[in-house]
C-alpha cells in the first residue's frame, strides 16, 4: 500500500488519510479526460462543419482544445493530491474531488457488502476500485484508483475486519 507522511489536514479537526491511490491512476485520469475531451471536439467539429467553419467556430475549436488540454494535464495531479483513504479497526476514511473535497468515514460496523469494480480502462492501467456499502443515506463509500494488489488486500482486510464484528450492520 502506497503510503506517506500526512500533511496538514485539509479540515480543523480531521487528520489526512494516510494512503494515497495508486500513481498510475494520474494517467488513467489524463487519459479518460483527453479521451472525453476529444469526443467533445469531435462533437464540435461536426457541427462547425455543417455550418461552414467560420471565423467564430475556428476560435470555438481553438479555446475549447485549450481548455481540454488544461483539464488534462492538471486535474489529474491535483486529484491525485487530494485523494486519499485509511482503513482502521474502527472505520474506512475516504478523501475525494479536486474542485470540491469529500470526505467520508463509515464505521466498520456499518459495512453491510464489499465490491471492487474493475472497468476496461482500468485494468488497461493496472488499476481497481473498492467499495464498502452501508446503510447511510450517503451512499457507499468508493475507494478509486488502486492498484490491483492493493485493491485485493483491502479486500480481504475489509472482509475480515466486518467479519468480527457482532450483527448485522444495520
Amino acid at each position: 500500500m502506497e503510503r506517506e507522511e500526512a500533511v496538514a489536514p485539509m479540515l480543523p479537526g480531521l487528520r489526512d488519510p494516510s494512503n494515497r491511490v495508486s500513481r498510475r491512476a494520474v494517467g488513467y485520469w489524463t487519459a479518460r479526460a483527453a479521451a472525453d475531451g476529444l469526443c467533445l471536439l469531435a462533437a464540435e467539429i461536426a457541427v462547425a462543419a455543417g455550418t461552414g467553419f467560420g471565423l467564430g467556430w475556428w476560435i470555438a475549436l481553438a479555446v475549447t482544445l485549450l481548455a481540454v488540454a488544461a483539464y488534462a494535464l492538471i486535474m489529474p495531479r491535483w486529484r491525485y493530491r487530494v485523494h486519499r483513504w485509511e482503513v482502521t479497526g474502527e472505520a474506512v476514511y475516504t478523501r475525494t474531488g479536486w474542485i470540491s473535497v469529500h470526505w467520508r468515514i463509515a464505521p466498520i460496523s456499518r459495512i453491510q457488502t464489499i465490491d471492487s469494480h474493475r472497468w476496461f480502462g482500468e485494468r488497461l492501467f493496472g488499476l481497481a476500485n473498492v467499495t464498502a456499502t452501508t446503510a447511510s443515506a450517503a451512499g457507499p463509500v468508493h475507494i478509486r484508483g488502486l492498484d490491483r494488489g492493493t485493491a485485493d488486500r483491502l479486500l480481504d482486510q475489509l472482509t475480515a475486519a466486518t467479519g468480527q464484528v457482532p450483527g448485522d450492520a444495520t
